[in-house]
């Protein structure tokens, strides 16, 4: 069955801002000594200068023959302080980049691929995008469209291995561009797309020769910039003052916090005094709160707290749910504790209302434009920076309660070695600085993170203890300083994300937590943070296994098959690229290192850290929806 809500135009019938120090200069690239600028603009000069009026930076990919017009189009683009190209080490990393540059800057994120391979390496990239509704553009090439069904090099259109079938299930549009006055129209719509709410994906594959073909004189194009200048999503007043009816009338209401909750922050914590109810994250939506919050119970779902368990079977008489779909990992398993008729839904996606029939209330509408109506409905008088203050927890006051919420708190200050993933994390929540951004891998190195990462919170504190962004930017939906990914989850993706988020955000250095055998499979990518100059901390839990495999395996009294990895020295690795390295056997080398200084330098930095394996992660929760858990 089609997702719902994609839509997919299958058109093989051939009848029918400025960016940061640029990089990419002739003197890199030396391909380009001479090159002229073309004497008229081609299709790719058009498709460039669209991401340009968007505000688009930078475009991941690896280049290729099927897509070298729209190189040339970059090439130019770059010297004229447009959009540039970064090139990846596989088409994988790319998408994962363009994932980690739209969650940081709320911006559309683009990849391009060659043809055929190239194509279909992208495809786990997007297929995690469209799960996690990260806007996204992807740019594919075909063989002139001459040669189709001829058996050309790498087709991939309907007549070859057809990657366009390949991309319709994970994509919000997706097209093949058969004459040059098509792309104006598909580009458009594949922009809009991706940017409604659901958000995801969109794909164009587009063959060299209409790359390449010059644009006619009298061709309109539409006014890209004007997708900038989108409405949110209209909300529906009259559900917003039902829920607000419910509001007055619950007894210390429980607010849970999804990921489509970035922009919609600081209302919420508004909203959660006065209305005298505590809050929960999804695993994905922590990042967006001060997990040092007096209100705050902990993350409800994979990785997450009893606390957070605890409030809710607690049966309180409401739960408002925000910006969450409700998958396994984000809903408990699909908790009767969370889904049943207490619960009210939030959100401005139809596909993810559609998930929670058994609530008492849907509202539909943009996050913050609802949180807004329902301050003006609840506080009518509090307009003021007076009505904004939350509370503020003493930081020793904080740290108990934060030990009070995890599952071992006597490993946070373990001294043995290996080194404890508690007492990593502890370490990391401590001693990085504040505006410091994390990304943490599928599997174990997402549980330890969501459970144990723990930083004191970003924003600087007002008189009376009010909470606002670091230099009182207003923040957006991507403005979260722990990214984890739900769903779809490939192993690596956070090592690519990494190099994206950096590139978005030069001001904030980023760490990257990743297992050994999610390094394995995607660790290159870390040579574009190097070539680039990126400020990220990789940081490899190295316990010579895979670790989730492993744990469940024993949970469920499997048999112990698969999960063994050699033991590699990573930190000789990174050495071999260039890259510094250190290799941490113990807290006592953990302790001296100057995470300023590792957080700093133009560069990224690589720390083999050999963990304790034998601690078991919290993974119940994804044990217990396998029935595997004993």
């Amino acid at each position: 069955m089609r997702p719902s809500g994609a839509v997919s135009i299958d058109c093989c019938n051939v009848e029918s801002n400025t960016a940061l120090a640029p990089f990419y200069t002739e003197a890199s690239h030396p391909a380009s000594d001479g090159a002229r600028e073309p004497a008229a603009r081609d299709a790719a000069d058009l498709l460039v200068d669209a991401l340009a009026a968007l505000g688009v930076e930078y475009v991941f990919g690896v280049p290729g023959g099927a897509i070298e017009p729209l190189y040339n189009a970059l090439a130019r683009s770059a010297r004229r302080g447009g959009p540039q190209a970064v090139v990846a080490r596989n088409e994988q990393g790319a998408a994962y980049m363009a994932d980690g540059y739209a969650r940081e800057t709320g911006r559309i994120g683009v990849c391009i691929a060659t043809s055929g391979p190239g194509a279909t390496n992208l495809i786990t990239g997007v297929a995690c995008a469209y799960d996690n509704n990260v806007p996204m553009l992807v740019i594919t090439g075909q063989p002139p469209i001459k040669n189709f069904g001829k058996g050309a090099l790498q087709e991939s259109s309907c007549t070859g291995i057809n990657t366009m079938a390949m991309f319709r299930p994970c994509t919000r549009y997706n097209s093949l561009v058969s004459h040059v006055e098509q792309l104006p129209t598909k580009l458009f719509n594949a922009l809009m797309q991706a940017q409604r709410a659901p958000s995801g994906p969109s794909h164009l594959s587009i063959p060299v020769d209409i790359l390449r073909e010059p644009l006619p004189d009298d061709m309109e194009t539409p006014d890209f910039a004007g997708l900038l200048r989108r409405a949110p999503a209209m909300v529906d007043l009259p559900a917003v003052r039902q829920l607000a009816r419910l509001l007055f009338s619950a007894r210390q209401p429980v607010w849970l916090i999804g990921d489509g909750c970035g922009d919609a922050a600081n209302e919420l914590m508004q909203l959660v005094q006065l209305t005298d109810g505590s809050f929960i994250t999804t695993p994905d939506g922590k990042g967006f709160i001060n997990p040092r919050h007096p209100r705050y119970r902990g993350v409800f779902g994979f990785g997450g707290h009893a606390s957070a368990a605890e409030l809710l079977s607690s049966e309180p008489d409401l739960v408002i749910a925000l910006g969450t779909g409700f998958g396994e990992f984000n809903s408990g398993g699909w908790s009767a504790a969370l889904l049943n008729s207490r619960l009210v839904h939030v959100d401005d996606s139809d596909e993810n209302l559609m998930r929670s029939q058994m609530a008492r209330l849907h509202v539909r509408g943009h996050i913050k434009s609802v949180c807004e109506q329902l301050m003006t409905l609840l506080a009518p008088s509090q307009n003021g920076p007076e009505g904004q203050l939350l509370p503020f927890m003493h930081p020793q006051t904080a740290r108990q309660a934060y030990e009070a919420m995890v599952d071992s708190p006597q490993a946070i200050h373990s001294d043995s070695a290996p080194v404890k993933p508690q007492r990593l994390l502890a370490t990391l929540s401590e001693r990085c600085p504040p505006q410091t951004r994390f990304v943490a891998d599928a599997g174990n190195s997402a549980a330890w993170a969501v459970h144990y990462l723990a930083p004191h919170d970003q924003r600087a504190r007002m008189p009376g203890g009010a909470y606002l962004p670091a230099g009182k930017e207003r923040r957006t939906r991507s403005s979260s300083w722990l990214r984890v990914t739900m769903d779809f989850a490939p192993m690596g993706w956070a090592i690519g994300s990494a190099v994206g988020i950096a590139m978005a955000n030069r001001r904030c250095p980023v760490v990257c937590l990743t297992g050994d055998g999610s390094y394995l499979m995607n660790g290159q990518e870390i040579t574009v943070a190097a070539e680039l100059g990126l400020p990220v901390l990789y940081v490899v839990l190295n316990d010579g296994a895979l670790g989730m495999v492993k744990h469940g395996q024993r949970l469920a009294g499997a048999e112990p098959i698969g999960f063994q990895l050699p033991k590699v020295d990573f930190a000789m690795m990174a050495a071999a690229m260039g890259i510094p390295g250190h290799v941490i056997r113990s807290p006592k080398d953990l302790d001296a290192l100057d995470f300023d200084a590792l957080l700093s330098r133009q560069g990224p930095t690589l720390l083999d850290i050999r963990i304790d394996g034998e601690e078991v992660p919290p993974m119940n929760l994804r044990m217990k929806t396998l029935g595997t858990a004993r």
